[in-house]
């Protein structure tokens, strides 16, 4: 496969319910995170050099490196999920969920001893080993071959039961959902299949404090986006902010481009068989962006997918090492960003889009241009710092 694939689905008659990731919805999730008490909005980084530069009206990036001190995003997802399964199981509703509530020793009382358990990458098990921490209770964590023990030894510092294993990421899915059913334990996981969508779903709402935050930052700086770029693994997190961004800009949407790497892209396989079935990518998934080799997609945010957004991109690994070199080598006085693997590719994308003569054609179809504003998410930091240097430092995945 080429190293830039980009298509789109034509025709489209029929257009998923996204009526739970509207403005209020996501005003209720950003309410629960802000009852953490190290809860801060994260930096919508202005680029305004580097849009000069590019010749873009403005460059947005929301920096997710700061998030609850875990150095990426999914945090949001995992802790709202966990929570709604606390606030069933204590007949809590959704809009008085506070984080008081759910780590209370009456809670814990109530709800006995739990185990939570999930398949990852690095990020998301994390997310759900730290928030299983909180509360005081067990996590059994498994990771797809190839993970680094960067990520390994962060999950086992929340004191959580966590291993890499011989078997690709989709498969880790399948031994987690298996050690649940066999051990009574409580699957957070961020992906859904038939009979599995309560908590994906609640993971995908948790996402929208990112979203609901830099809606409100750009709605009070009149600066809505043209384009917004979002990477994607299994697509939980794009379908969130797709979703999200629909709802709150019906009158002027942004055109939404999903992005993967070509190693693990089954979202851009299924968009361009465009056939009524969901495309897989089996085997080894080692693509550097680690948190995006995800080789099966999540089938309650495909249909979002497949109705609202505009193109999907499938890319080689140089453009997110390119975007990590751009955000942490900031132009003048533009914020530096720290931005891991999976974070940058979108930064690298669409420079290339505007720089690249050989991809005019793609740049003009996507209609970016001197008008447009765009906004892409930077979704962790160094999680493996390692890795992180041997991109920016030495040079790896240069061409």
């Amino acid at each position: 496969m080429d190293k830039f694939n980009l298509t789109y689905i034509e025709n489209k008659n029929t257009y998923a319910d996204i009526s739970d990731f509207d403005y209020d919805s996501a005003k209720i999730v950003n309410n629960f995170h802000k009852s953490f008490d190290i809860y801060e909005k994260t930096p919508l980084v202005d680029l305004k050099n580097l849009a000069e530069e590019i010749g873009l009206r403005k460059f947005f990036v929301k920096d997710e490196s700061y998030r609850f001190g875990l150095n990426a995003f999914k945090v949001l997802g995992a802790s709202y999920a966990i929570a709604n399964y606390i606030g069933e199981k204590i007949g809590l509703g959704e809009n008085n969920l506070t984080f008081d509530e759910i780590t209370s020793v009456e809670t814990k009382k109530k709800l006995g001893e739990l185990i939570f358990t999930t398949a990852t990458d690095g990020n998301h098990g994390r997310a759900v080993a730290w928030t299983a921490n909180k509360l005081g209770q067990r996590s059994k964590v498994f990771m797809p071959k190839g993970t680094t023990l960067e990520r390994l030894e962060n999950i086992r510092r929340e004191n959580s039961d966590a291993h890499i294993m011989e078997e690709n990421y989709d498969d880790c899915v399948r031994l987690a959902a298996k050690f649940a059913r066999e051990n009574k334990g409580v699957l957070i996981q961020d992906t859904s299949w038939q009979g599995y969508t309560e908590v994906p779903k609640n993971i995908m709402k948790g996402y929208m404090t990112m979203a609901y935050e830099v809606f409100m930052d750009l709605k009070e700086k009149e600066m809505l986006p043209t384009h917004i770029f979002l990477q994607a693994g299994v697509g939980s997190m794009a379908a969130s902010m797709t979703a999200f961004f629909r709802n709150v800009m019906k009158e002027n949407p942004p055109k939404i481009i999903i992005v993967e790497p070509n190693k693990a892209n089954c979202l851009y396989r299924t968009a361009h068989a465009n056939d009524g079935r969901l495309h897989f990518v089996k085997g080894h998934l080692n693509s550097i962006m680690a948190g995006l080799n995800c080789g099966e997609p999540v089938t309650i945010g495909w249909p979002i997918l497949e109705s609202y957004s505009d193109y999907f991109l499938s890319v080689d690994d140089y453009y997110t090492a390119l975007g990590m070199r751009i955000l942490g080598n900031s132009i003048g006085d533009d914020r530096k960003i720290i931005s891991g693997e999976s974070g940058a590719v979108t930064t690298g994308i669409v420079y290339e889009l505007m720089k690249d003569e050989d991809l005019r054609e793609y740049r003009n179809k996507i209609g970016l241009d001197k008008d447009s504003l765009v906004l892409c998410f930077s979704t962790e930091g160094d999680t493996d710092k390692k890795t992180y240097r041997e991109i920016v430092w030495r040079g790896r995945y240069n061409s």
